[in-house]
């Protein structure tokens, strides 16, 4: 959530930020934000100067009661009363404005960073790196999804008549690639001093609009109505509400988390070749990163987190560029995010497997996370996270990317956790 004093101070340039988000009606909203304001101000200081003459007639009473005036102080008590009225009706009025004014902030997106370009969809973003080299794979190469027909390790039939579409069950050599590729995933971000936890699965009202799910992402998630808790999108949301409402110490900076989990996204409106096979899931494993970091350091962070990422790929031998993403094409959330994406040879396109992001304050404002600073201050926190990594796509790849006419070559860096080299 952007910071109130922000939009005030800044509202021409918070109007134009958010107009590279594409956002509709930025300065009318923002107008009525600060409207709001003004008018929460307004009946405080009514509130609080009648309260104040109510509070000085009350104590008047209790004197002219000892001094026997019993007339005046029954004056004074009809007096008190009318102002006791009038603070309830100020009472109740603010607190009407107060939930507008935080309704209508809830529905304003972070504003993107100066280096995000200007765009409408994916196909503005910019690419910004490139590695490996895209295989050149024979005229009778599969796809993935009948590469896991072949040799039986994913059977989405299976998970359709269990579950439904988008949920498949993982079967022998399958099920044992993604336990591979959870534990290398982990490993590397261990090693890369990220503690590891587990968190819950499913998480409540408030760490959904902390980490900024709700109100943007309300019909994209899974809901438990009888226990209103929202299957997790991402281990993001669980994790960074870690943090919520603590106050860290500076020194301790930066602070950093990862977390394997499943993920449930309900992904409405997806169809065609983005959600064939493995490309676009219901549910799906994912290994995640958060960070929790000084203002001041937050995008040395990011870069830092992309080096890690750009790692993981590369020691999968996966070809991957990287993207900025565009106003237009970038979350809710997020003040700068680079996709990763790994080339599928047999489908002939780039897949989506990570993205990177920071969230400067945005996060860390809804959530109260704060830490002490040099002048013992209280500030926010910056927010970070990213995939590393989502498996679905990173699965199709390696599959299509390896196949040979003895099976599917699994890379080194796997081959210890695997236990085989070839899948056949």
């Amino acid at each position: 959530m952007l910071q109130l004093n922000i939009i005030k101070e800044c509202r021409q340039q918070v109007i134009e930020r958010l107009s590279v988000k594409n956002f509709p009606d930025a300065e009318l909203r923002i107008d009525r934000i600060i409207a709001l304001d003004a008018k929460r101000r307004e009946l405080q200081k009514a509130f609080d100067d009648t309260k104040a003459v109510s509070n000085q007639l009350a104590k008047q009473i209790g004197v002219m009661i000892k001094e026997g005036k019993t007339a005046e102080a029954d004056k004074i008590k009809m007096q008190t009363a009318e102002y006791k009225l009038k603070e309830k009706e100020y009472s109740d009025e603010l607190t009407d404005v107060e939930m507008q004014l935080n309704a209508s902030l809830l529905e304003i997106p972070n504003l993107p960073h100066s280096s995000v370009p200007t765009g409408k969809s994916s196909e503005d973003n910019e690419v910004v790196s490139q590695w490996g080299e895209v295989p050149k794979l024979d005229s009778d190469a599969l796809c993935h999804w009948d590469i896991c027909e072949k040799y039986d390790i994913v059977d989405f039939a299976l998970g359709n008549k269990i579950t439904g579409a988008g949920f498949p069950v993982y079967k022998g050599k399958g099920a044992k690639l993604q336990r591979s590729l959870i534990s290398f995933f982990l490993d590397r971000a261990t090693a890369n001093g990220f503690l590891e936890v587990q968190p819950p699965l499913m998480v409540n009202e408030q760490s959904a609009l902390a980490t900024g799910q709700l109100p943007d992402k309300d019909g994209q998630m899974y809901f438990v109505s009888e226990d209103k808790l929202f299957l997790i999108p991402t281990a993001e949301v669980p994790v960074t509400n870690i943090f919520r409402d603590e106050i860290l110490n500076e020194k301790d900076f930066p602070v950093k988390r990862c977390a394997y989990s499943q993920c449930f996204r309900r992904e409405a409106g997806s169809y065609g070749k983005d959600v064939r096979g493995l490309n676009r899931l219901h549910q799906f494993d994912k290994v995640e990163i958060v960070v929790v970091e000084h203002p001041d350091r937050s995008y040395e962070q990011l870069e830092q987190m992309k080096a890690h990422v750009s790692g993981l790929l590369e020691s999968l031998e996966l070809p991957y560029r990287i993207l900025r993403l565009c106003g237009g094409d970038m979350s809710f959330t997020s003040a700068l995010t680079f996709d990763f994406e790994v080339f599928s040879a047999a489908q002939g396109r780039w897949l989506e497997v990570s993205s990177v992001s920071n969230f400067e304050t945005f996060q860390s404002n809804r959530m109260k996370l704060r830490f002490k600073n040099s002048e013992g201050k209280n500030s926010l926190a910056h927010t970070l996270n990213g995939s590393a990594l989502a498996l679905p796509r990173i699965v199709a790849a390696l599959l299509e990317n390896n196949q040979t006419k003895e099976g599917i070559r699994i890379p080194k860096a796997l081959q210890p956790y695997t236990g085989f080299d070839i899948l056949y």
